[in-house]
């Protein structure tokens, strides 16, 4: 083992927890609702149904019965079709980037998700707490699901550069053949356990974000190369690759810039210092855009000079970003969906995607 700038690296340990498995995921032809948003709660709550309807008192509004006391948004997902996927603990939605309207609410089996992926064909696949689920953005239909994985839990998802999908859960990883439906690899004792995000170097390594530091994955024999222990903050909450080639790590500390070939510390971002990093995301003009437990933060990249914290979104826990999607900063908070004006740096709540809460406060 060696230490490189104050940090624990270890080289070449096998993490393997057993043979490989395969496992056939279980094809469907659930299809979502349709765009009258007339929708069906999933199966633990069988026979209830909620309607939402359009508010003409407030353009673009949904109104809808309260079916979860949690709005929390999770996961925004891009897609081929120019379309936002929209992934929280109230269900799956898909809107217009560009003018929020809601194009569609997708039925899916759990309505509890933390995170989306979209694959080489366009497919959108969706980690919830009960496994993982496939969707075709072309029919909004569910065509395979899969719940046999060391975990349902789902809580990061990543393409590589061959197209497979590796799918983190709180008890280790796994590699799964998009177009087969097979999980091909898993890795079990994964140090740090928790699998709690996936980013893919210039190099095409995995990096996993754990409970414990950093471990770098060869995708090609699924081992683990290096594993970057003793991070400011401990456990890794966030890991997202900057315009240089560095990976920017948020842990409960603050925000990190790590060299991934050298395993190195490159700077811990004093402007975050001592905040708890929960997402990060980068627009066009290389700016940062930093989600944590107490609000949106936009920082220059390559100084870390911070340039304004951006008011009135939803709540100033922000769990999710997708930046350089329409023409907005699309959000994801514990509260809801909100975006940020490019042009004024102002943050709006999306009001068919928010707690009600939100909606009485700005009433």
């Amino acid at each position: 083992m060696a230490s490189l700038s104050g940090l624990s690296v270890e080289h070449s340990q096998p993490l393997l927890g057993g043979t490989e498995v395969l496992s056939l995921l279980l094809l469907s032809s659930l299809v979502g609702p349709p765009l009258n948003f007339q929708a069906t709660l999933p199966r633990h709550t069988p026979g209830i149904t909620t309607s939402f309807a359009t508010d003409a008192s407030r353009p673009g509004l949904i109104a809808q019965a309260p079916v979860t006391n949690d709005y929390r948004v999770t996961a925004l997902q891009p897609d081929f079709t120019g379309s936002l996927w929209v992934g929280s603990w109230n269900g799956l939605a898909r809107i217009n980037p560009e003018t929020g309207r809601i194009q569609q609410r997708v039925n899916i089996p759990s309505r509890t998700i933390e995170a989306l992926a979209q694959d080489r064909v366009g497919r959108v696949w969706v980690g919830t707490f009960d496994g993982l689920v496939r969707v075709d953005p072309r029919t909004n239909a569910i065509t395979a699901q899969n719940f046999t994985l060391p975990s349902n839990r789902v809580l990061a998802l990543q393409i590589d550069s061959r197209g497979f999908l590796w799918a983190g859960t709180d008890r280790g990883l796994v590699m799964i053949s998009p177009d087969r439906g097979l999980v091909m690899t898993t890795l079990q004792e994964l140090s740090g356990v928790s699998a709690n995000d996936l980013a893919l170097d210039r190099n095409n390594h995995l990096w996993v974000g754990t409970l414990d530091g950093l471990v770098q994955v060869n995708t090609a024999s699924a081992f683990p190369m290096r594993r970057v222990s003793n991070l400011p903050g401990g456990a890794v909450q966030s890991i997202t690759l900057g315009p240089q080639g560095n990976l920017w790590v948020g842990t409960p500390a603050g925000l990190l810039v790590v060299d991934p070939v050298r395993a190195e510390l490159v700077r811990s971002v004093g402007a975050m210092r001592g905040r708890s990093v929960l997402s990060v995301g980068f627009d066009r003009n290389q700016n940062a855009w930093v989600g944590t437990t107490s609000g949106l933060f936009k920082l220059k990249a390559n100084t870390g000079e911070l340039l304004g914290q951006v008011p009135s979104l939803p709540s100033s826990r922000i769990l999710a970003l997708s930046p350089n999607t329409g023409n907005k900063i699309w959000v994801g908070t514990s509260e809801g969906l909100g975006w940020v004006s490019q042009l004024t740096g102002q943050g709006t709540p999306h009001w068919g995607l928010v707690s009600p809460n939100v909606l009485e406060a700005r009433q």
